[in-house]
């Protein structure tokens, strides 16, 4: 049996034949120039001296010429390059090589002691022109040759009428280059049919020897009449606004719909090559993902000691990822759960070896001495405060749970980032704690003013609220995910409710922006734009798996869950926020309790902890906080407002539709 070649030996073998290639060109680029020198001494002799030139000197001026020109093009990195792909680049590296050392080799057959030069100007412009001719003539004649010989494997491999039919949205310079890949990679499982684009001059027009098709309203009979099952949008700078008008448009062909995109720089790599990939949710979400100015809030974080407690979780490992890229002095990340700190430990090490300076501490924010032994030995500047109990049934259920882990675990991390000297503490807060009508939403208000009660510490604390999450773990979207997976129904607890989204990345930025630019006490809330309709993620979501809302997977009301409101209520109403340096960050200058009125609060909710031990009502608890929290509301009170609300006239604004001007050139 056949061993199979480990990956250093398919490595070396794949060295050794890049290596022989570029040999090969080596030897080729110098018959060219053997070529090219000898047309131009054969122009020479038109000259009346050419008899007083020896052949020792034609071929030492050739020998100087020669070294120059190779040296000059290792100078520029040419045989460095992969030829079987056009490369622009290169062949401009080339042109300048050639130009720059030809010319310096004209210059020094002058000026060395004894040489006589053989050639003026014109003969040695005839010298570069013509062995610039020959090495482009044979780089083309390669890659024509590799896209031949790749186009009859693929053809060997997967007849044609087994591809996947696919229509190409944008035929300029990344559509074009797309086709190119699909046609002649070996393999490929696509067979480009046909371009769409609104240039009027390329419509009707052939590119790669494929139809360009206009956008119009025609296109999409046009395209179900053809062999398409797919189609690519290959433009630059699309935003989700654009992205979203491009789905709703082509969708209704029945075809599945892929972006060609740079790829999101994930942790540890820098790839810049587009790459195909299936829609997301998250580039339907009416609005470009949120711009916030990293390069001078993650210079704040170089260099310094930060602890992320809740490290594991979906906000949580998001901020180590982004920590980690500022090259900080140390990153602890803590949590209870061991399996999400491995796993965002493995994929720190996997992306930055072994030398990243990480830590991973296993503890709970309710161990005052854990807490105070891993404060004591890392000493951290910077605390992210991510960890809490965040699933609202869960948590009017277990409603005890929600104070000892959320409000008294936000209380005791924040003693220990005083005690120890931190120079910022930031939470991690929501949406939810504006006027909650839950345990959950209460809790993290109460841990809103555990902070903001600070304003005396020479630590500077301060909480970021924003809304919900995408993809986050528990969230909507893997629920939908999973019930569009398993055949439906997908389950919505009111086809009325709305809700705040953003990204995690976009989370997690936000965060570390706002956590750079804190003082004391502030409370920096998010301009997240319009409210999503549930129902409408829901649709989209089913139509992004290619199937049909209502004939293939069903939408099933199910009501509301208990504490959960119709809406979250907008952030940004309020009259006291105020503007921060970035347009999209606000500050909410509400009045703080004092440290001694947070205590008295602190005490009643430990007493009401202390009587609910041995039982699983959280009566007492739900009654405690209502004292402690006085806009804690009931979902009642909250939703009986809905259909005069701000929010529901803003989640059924239709915006003025905007043509797609997404540069396809």
């Amino acid at each position: 049996m056949n061993e199979i070649p480990n990956r250093s030996e398919l490595n070396k073998k794949q060295r050794v034949s890049f290596g022989k290639r570029k040999v090969l060109l080596l030897l080729i680029d110098i018959a060219c120039f053997a070529a090219a020198y000898a047309v131009a001494v054969m122009l020479s002799f038109l000259s009346p001296s050419w008899k007083t030139y020896s052949v020792w000197r034609y071929l030492s001026n050739a020998a100087l010429m020669l070294c120059l020109l190779m040296g000059g093009r290792t100078v520029f990195s040419v045989y460095r390059n992969v030829w079987r792909y056009p490369n622009v680049r290169a062949y401009l590296a080339i042109v300048l090589s050639d130009v720059i050392f030809g010319s310096l080799s004209l210059v020094l057959a002058r000026i060395i002691p004894g040489a006589r030069v053989n050639i003026g100007f014109a003969q040695a412009f005839v010298v570069i022109t013509v062995f610039d001719l020959g090495t482009l003539i044979n780089r083309f004649s390669y890659q024509l040759l590799h896209q031949y010989r790749n186009s009859r494997g693929s053809k060997n491999l997967t007849y044609d009428a087994h591809k996947i039919g696919v229509a190409i949205v944008g035929a300029g310079q990344v559509g074009t280059k797309l086709a190119e890949d699909l046609i002649y990679t070996a393999g490929s499982h696509y067979r480009p049919v046909c371009f769409i684009d609104r240039d009027k001059g390329k419509i009707g027009a052939k590119v790669c020897g494929l139809k360009v098709y206009g956008d119009d309203e025609s296109i999409i009979e046009r395209l179900r009449d053809l062999p398409v099952q797919e189609i690519f949008l290959a433009l630059t700078n699309l935003s989700s606004e654009e992205a979203a008008e491009l789905y709703n448009f082509y969708s209704q062909t029945g075809c599945k719909i892929k972006l060609y995109e740079f790829p999101l720089k994930d942790a540890g790599t820098d790839n810049r090559k587009r790459m195909l990939r299936e829609l997301r949710i998250e580039d339907l979400l009416f609005r470009d993902s949120l711009v916030l100015n990293d390069a001078t809030s993650n210079a704040y974080y170089e260099n310094k000691t930060v602890l992320v407690t809740g490290g594991g979780g979906s906000i949580g490992s998001e901020l180590c990822r982004q920590i980690i890229r500022c090259h900080p002095k140390h990153l602890i990340v803590l949590d209870i759960y061991e399996n999400n700190a491995y796993a965002i430990q493995q994929e720190l090490v996997r992306a930055y070896g072994n030398d990243i300076p990480l830590s991973v501490e296993i503890a709970s924010v309710r161990d005052v001495n854990r807490l105070d032994a891993i404060f004591k030995a890392y000493r951290p500047e910077v605390v992210f405060h991510a960890a809490a109990h965040k699933h609202v049934p869960l948590m009017e259920h277990s409603a005890c749970e929600a104070i000892k882990n959320n409000v008294m675990g936000t209380y005791n991390t924040a003693n220990m980032a005083e005690k120890y000297g931190a120079e910022k503490f930031i939470l991690i807060s929501t949406d939810k704690a504006v006027n909650p009508t839950n345990i959950m939403g209460a809790s993290k208000r109460m841990c809103e003013m555990v902070v903001q009660c600070r304003t005396d510490s020479k630590t500077s604390f301060s909480a970021v609220r924003f809304g919900n999450v995408l993809g986050s773990n528990g969230s909507v979207i893997p629920l939908f995910r999973d019930q569009i997976e398993k055949g439906g129904p997908v389950t919505i607890t009111d086809k009325r409710i709305i809700r705040y989204f953003m990204t995690i990345p976009e989370a997690s930025r936000l965060v570390m922006q706002a956590g750079s630019m804190a003082k004391s006490g502030e409370l920096f809330v998010l301009n997240m734009g319009k409210p999503v309709r549930i129902l409408d993620l829901a649709e989209n979501m089913i139509k992004l798996s290619g199937l049909k809302p209502y004939v293939d997977i069903d939408i099933v009301e199910i009501g509301l869950r208990p504490g959960e409101k119709l809406y979250e209520e907008l952030l940004m109403k309020s009259e006291t926020l105020s503007a921060t340096e970035n347009n999209l960050i606000f500050i909410e200058h509400d009045k703080p309790y004092t440290r001694a009125e947070v205590e008295e609060k602190l005490t009643l909710l430990r007493n009401a902890v202390e009587s609910s031990m041995s039982t699983l009502s959280g009566k007492a608890i739900k009654r405690a906080m209502k004292r402690a929290v006085p806009t804690y509301k009931d979902p009642d009170e909250v939703n009986k407002d809905f259909d005069d609300s701000e929010e529901k006239k803003l989640s059924e604004y239709e915006e003025p539709q905007v043509a797609v001007t997404a540069n396809t050139k």
